[in-house]
């Protein structure tokens, strides 16, 4: 028919093309595929990641015993060659890349079919990744891009690894990084979480479970998906008999013990299961000192380099003061309400080194660290890799109410400006401010006791509430939260504000601020030092992983926040507070060289001692964790007092701490705060030669550890000259401090002050 060889025509044309458009695409792939494996390689392997293991930061404490690490991931453990037991190696071979030891890197069969189907989806979509592609992408690369870009590049890269490594090597590689689900990197992790055994003890089964989670680690864990990942336990076992693994009757065995999940302590046989543990909980031997050591390398470093820069870290924790910390306090709790709470931390002042730290009752609970603060109203303080300065480390809820504890910084602050502690007061049972209307404007004494006339000192002892009111007015509220935060309390702001933006009151005196147990062992840990400070901290150096030191408190040089004098001059008064005041309950036989002070919030709802010896800086806090409920009717206690269960803690953990060291005293200050002992007669001194006018000023060694030329020049707030080694002074005897008499204490004025219970 005319025109019918033309139909014809344009139908085999039609049909051609259609062939030549499916065959076209396969030629190109197989030409590509056959040029990427035959013509020479250029270029070098990238140089190798690092592993996940040089990722963790690792701390050790004082005496170089690891106690903690800090990683992104939940668990790698580091296993040798020798470690992996042939018959995992045949499972992972069988379920992953059964044509292992016959190509060289690539599988060009396996190749060729995932490139043809990426080619006619226009995108990639399959695997067909060998293992030694695997290990390019999780040791070399890191990208898991789905392009067929990051599929050649891989293959390209898996070729050079082969000319570079044995078969054996390349496996082993693999099997150290591969993810199996768990939080578990590498089949030593996986072996220990899963099966709680080394994973060179292994079986057929267990190894076959393993390979089978490879492919989607995240869905096939066995824990959370126990009915997969035994389906494809089987389907290992079917392909290593296959390949001729393992025999059909050890294919049968294994099959016969189904994947198992147990729980904690319970029993399975494990002829018939293969079992499978719950993971195992992590035991931290110092949990609260850990916490705090996390959370101020975080500030310090930031959250990125803690837990994936591979630091070292040295912490200042001392494994025996930590333990009698924790001893002390869970005694004190022991058989007190639920709820009831106690902090304990203990500071070296000679070098601001935390070196005890307890948060509560158990962290697991709470994950609250009780021995923190609260900083989120707290202007972020920006320090420089080599400085520093007083953090406000978080973590440890709404703060505490340090209550009459905080009176020493309103008593530094007024000595700082010239005011000396034999300034006599009135101590009246109430006062109220002037000028003041309305609820909070007056101050009572405990239980409204009068004190009539008295000095500074014995206000300080006898914690003597509306001394202070009226001392706060004098030196000023401004200068008594400067002072504060100059101390380290770092949660108290310098400019005088509370968070909401008001100004404080006359109460910052009296403890209305939230403060951290931390703060106050370090505030007056600078009253130990002679008004140096070392802010705290919990780590003696931490390392890089090149070996570059990122902070080193190993020579710490302080800075000076407090004059020498007035510090002195606080140690002396704060002596009074352990002799005969508020806190004698704290007393260790340490006359002296042991000086402190209590604190009680109103209604009893925070009790604090915190005290100090030239040695160690240590504050107690005891109160309820979720609320100021008053403590009435603890362990026979009917109300509690800093200077009842707070200061029986203490001086538990004090006695033990101090037992073995010297005893040493604080100096007298320059105008004594209190007598000193008398001197019998002693021969005259032998004569002293001359000074050389001309000659470097000497160096001398002072209480504290620090010399005397490392001290700046100071004159004394109660005028006179600058004060030199040579410095002396007229006879000064200061009204002794003894324990008040009632029937002699101000018997002119009428009244008798009321003996009230400690404060």
């Amino acid at each position: 028919m005319p025109g019918g060889g033309s139909s014809l025509t344009w139908a085999r044309v039609t049909v051609g093309l259609l062939v030549v458009s499916l065959i076209a695409p396969l030629v190109v792939v197989a030409l590509l595929a056959l040029t990427l494996l035959d013509l020479p390689l250029s270029g070098d392997l990238p140089e190798e990641l690092p592993g996940l293991d040089s990722r963790i930061t690792r701390v050790y404490d004082s005496t170089g015993a690891e106690m903690a690490v800090f990683r992104r991931f939940d668990s790698s453990l580091p296993v040798q060659p020798e470690d992996i037991p042939q018959v995992l190696k045949d499972a992972v071979v069988a379920a992953e890349d059964r044509r292992f030891y016959q190509h060289q890197g690539v599988d060009a069969r396996g190749l060729i079919r995932a490139l043809r189907a990426d080619a006619g989806a226009g995108e990639y979509e399959q695997g067909a990744s060998t293992i030694t592609q695997q290990l390019v992408r999780l040791a070399y690369t890191d990208d898991d891009s789905p392009t067929l870009r990051r599929k050649l590049r891989e293959a390209v890269l898996a070729r050079e690894l082969e000319s570079q490594l044995s078969k054996d090597e390349i496996l082993f590689k693999y099997l150290s990084r591969i993810y199996l689900g768990g939080g578990n990197y590498g089949v030593g992790a996986a072996a220990e979480s899963y099966f709680r055994k080394p994973v060179k003890d292994l079986d057929l089964s267990e190894a076959a479970l393993l390979a089978g989670v490879v492919p989607a680690p995240s869905v096939l864990d066995p824990r959370i998906n126990p009915g997969g990942a035994e389906s494809q336990r089987r389907q290992v076992l079917d392909a290593m008999a296959d390949e001729g693994m393992i025999t059909g009757q050890q294919r049968d065995r294994a099959m016969a013990r189904p994947l198992t999940t147990v729980r904690e302590g319970e029993t399975v046989d494990p002829a018939t299961a293969t079992i499978v543990y719950p993971p195992a909980p992590e035991v931290v031997r110092y949990p609260y000192f850990t916490d705090y050591v996390r959370r101020y390398l975080i500030a310090r470093f930031g959250e990125e380099t803690v837990y994936t820069g591979g630091l070292r870290v040295e912490a200042s924790l001392d494994p025996r003061l930590q333990g009698l910390a924790e001893a002390s306090v869970t005694k004190t709790l022991q058989g007190t309400p639920a709820g009831l709470e106690m902090a304990l931390v203990s500071i070296d002042p000679r070098n601001g080194l935390v070196r005890a730290l307890v948060g509560g009752r158990d962290f697991g609970k709470s994950n609250v660290n009780l021995a923190l603060g609260n900083c989120d109203a707290v202007k972020p303080v920006e320090t420089k890799p080599d400085e520093q300065v007083p953090l406000c480390i978080d973590g440890g809820g709404a703060g505490r109410q340090p209550g009459s504890a905080i009176k020493p910084v309103t008593l530094a602050a007024a000595l700082a400006a010239g005011r000396k502690s034999t300034d006599v007061y009135r101590g009246p049972g109430e006062y109220t401010y002037p000028n003041c209307r309305g609820e909070g404007c007056t101050v009572r004494n405990t239980e409204s006791g009068s004190y009539g006339s008295l000095t500074l000192a014995q206000a300080t002892a006898y914690s003597v509430n509306t001394v202070f009111a009226q001392l706060i007015i004098d030196v000023g509220i401004q200068e008594t939260a400067q002072m504060a935060n100059k101390l380290g309390l770092t949660m108290i702001d310098p400019e005088g504000n509370l968070p909401s933006g008001e100004p404080y009151g006359p109460s910052l005196t009296l403890g209305a601020a939230e403060v951290s147990p931390l703060d106050m062992a370090a505030a007056f840990g600078v009253f130990s030092a002679r008004g140096q400070q070392f802010p705290a901290s919990p780590v003696l150096k931490v390392t890089g992983p090149t070996g570059k030191v990122l902070e080193d408190n190993t020579t710490r040089r302080p800075t000076r926040v407090l004059a020498q004098a007035v510090a002195d001059e606080m140690n002396s008064v704060l002596t009074g507070g352990i002799e005969f005041g508020t806190g004698v309950g704290a007393q260790i036989d340490r006359k002296g060289g042991t000086a402190g002070k209590t604190g009680t919030s109103e209604g009893f709802g925070d009790a604090w001692f915190v005290g100090y010896t030239p040695e160690l800086s240590t504050s107690v806090w005891m109160g309820y964790a979720d609320s100021r409920k008053a403590m009435e009717n603890i362990k026979g206690v009917a109300k509690v007092f800093g200077g009842t269960l707070p200061a029986a803690t203490w001086k538990d953990y004090m006695g033990q701490a101090l037992a073995d060291v010297p005893k040493s005293t604080f100096p007298l200050p320059p105008r004594a705060a209190r007598p000193a002992p008398a001197v019998s007669s002693t021969p005259s001194p032998a004569p002293v030669a001359p000074v050389d006018p001309n000659a470097p000023a000497p160096t001398t060694t002072v209480p504290g550890g620090f010399t005397s030329d490392t001290l700046p020049p100071y004159v004394p707030p109660f005028g006179g000259p600058p004060l030199t080694p040579d410095t002396t002074f007229p006879p000064y005897v200061p009204p002794p401090l003894t324990p008040y008499d009632p029937t002699q204490f101000d018997r002119d004025l009428g009244f008798v002050p009321a003996n009230g219970s400690p404060r």
